[in-house]
């Protein structure tokens, strides 16, 4: 069984530490390496920190009943978040409603701050849906079962928010060509009028914004630099989350690769939850993983995961920079899976309660509310309200989930592609015919 305790990768040095603005303590944290991101957190007040601690406690009593209902039969499998929270309601807090996201299968708080219902989440591992929800309802994207695939997904994804960007700077720069153009013609017809009455024409058109040489680049689609130096900067950014276990696929190194080069707006968020089922971070690399996308290119930043206020001054750090034309930003938040990987899986075969009371003891949750109650921010009355709450919401669960029928067979053929197919049409008109075929009991046909 492997000591993750005393790995060099844990024990952060000095040189690797992670960003933290609040300790396991509760303690806030002020220092020289924290100090360049406090501007990320001005805009935060009291009422702020009380909805990262609501909303942590709402994630985390989803993951409880959706374990539960599993372990009910009433769910095929489920892919827990307990220890996770922190680094993706702080992430997900600093996204822009028009940015766009793509998670694995572990992001339900995520999915949370997007304003999604996550009880469509559970249709999934119900096994009733293949996804549940419309996935531009909240720029939240389907979940990925692939490990790894989606990276590429979302770097595609932000190539073309960058090249819708450059098609409207093009548009713009066509558009004030011809209105310069106009202008000088009809100045050219006023001061290069009439001879006989001795005007002779010396005012030439002004350069301005509009005139042709002002936006030449872009009207030539001169890509030499990116769209947001050109004033035409995506107003959006994409966020693709994915876990230490996936840095070892092929596909995160290519849309590394590919956003590098092109400069895409795109921070990939890996949340270092220590285990890939049950490989280790020791057996999977041997440099901390915010140093990954060095390699590429790419700048990257190491936060406490289970720090809410970290997560999230890093995070809009990063967003900030790809929405400026800056290009990608890999950030590496090191937390805990202090559940299971899948309810499928037994963590006791791989790993020591000894290590499993260690990162308790960093619980993110309980981080936040010592926080809370050291600055006297949170009282029993705000205690008694949010428990209501939740109980409330444990019920819609167990309710949601018990509700949902089995799904009509021919709606496999559905939403296989964007639009209708003939292949995909003529499966569904023969299975109809196939199902037709069957007789009841009584030798009726069905």
């Amino acid at each position: 069984m492997t000591d993750l305790l005393h790995h060099p990768l844990v024990e952060f040095t000095a040189e690797h530490a992670p960003l933290q603005f609040i300790n396991e303590r509760g303690e806030r944290v002020e220092n020289q390496q924290n100090a360049q991101f406090v501007r990320y957190l001005e805009h935060l007040n009291v009422d702020d920190l009380k909805n990262f601690y609501r909303d942590m406690m709402v994630v985390r009593r989803f993951d409880i009943e959706a374990t539960a209902l599993q372990r009910q039969g009433e769910l095929a499998l489920y892919a827990p978040l307990l220890g996770q929270e922190a680094a993706q309601v702080g992430s997900g807090q600093a996204l822009a409603a028009s940015d766009m996201v793509f998670p694995s299968y572990r992001e339900h708080g995520v999915a949370h701050t997007r304003g999604m219902d996550m009880a469509k989440i559970l249709q999934l591992f119900r096994g009733v849906d293949h996804g549940g929800w419309d996935s531009f309802e909240h720029n939240f994207h389907l979940y990925t079962l692939v490990i790894g695939s989606h990276a590429l997904h979302a770097v595609g994804y932000a190539m073309g928010i960058q090249q819708d960007a450059r098609m409207t700077a093009q548009r713009d720069a066509a558009a004030q060509h011809d209105a310069a153009t106009q202008h000088s013609d009809a100045q050219a017809g006023a001061h290069f009028g009439d001879a006989d009455a001795g005007e002779q024409g010396t005012t030439q058109p002004q350069a301005d914004a509009s005139s042709p040489d002002s936006a030449s680049a872009a009207f030539r689609g001169d890509t030499s630099q990116d769209a947001s130096h050109t004033g035409q900067a995506p107003q959006e950014a994409v966020m693709v989350y994915f876990g230490d276990g996936a840095t070892s696929q092929g596909d995160v190194s290519e849309a590394l690769g590919f956003a590098a080069v092109n400069n895409a707006p795109v921070v990939f968020f890996c949340q270092n939850n220590q285990w890939a089922i049950s490989v280790p971070n020791s057996l999977q690399f041997k440099a901390p993983l915010y140093l990954r996308g060095s390699g590429f290119g790419v700048p990257g930043v190491r936060v406490d995961g289970n720090d809410v206020l970290a997560v999230h001054a890093a995070t809009r750090w990063a967003l900030e920079h790809a929405r400026h034309g800056n290009g990608p930003v890999f950030i590496e938040a090191v937390t805990y899976r202090m559940g299971a990987h899948t309810t499928s899986d037994d963590p006791t075969k791989y790993r020591s309660r000894e290590e499993e009371a260690h990162w308790r003891a960093k619980d993110p949750i309980d981080r936040i509310r010592l926080a809370l109650e050291a600055e006297g921010a949170w009282s029993e009355t705000d205690d008694a309200a949010l428990s209501a709450e939740l109980e409330g919401f444990g019920e819609y669960l167990r309710g949601y989930v018990r509700s949902l029928g089995a799904p009509e067979k021919s709606s496999m053929f559905e939403h296989v592609y964007a639009t209708e197919n003939v292949l995909v049409s003529e499966d569904k008109a023969w299975f109809a015919e196939y199902e037709a075929s069957f007789v009841d009991a009584q030798g009726e046909a069905q």
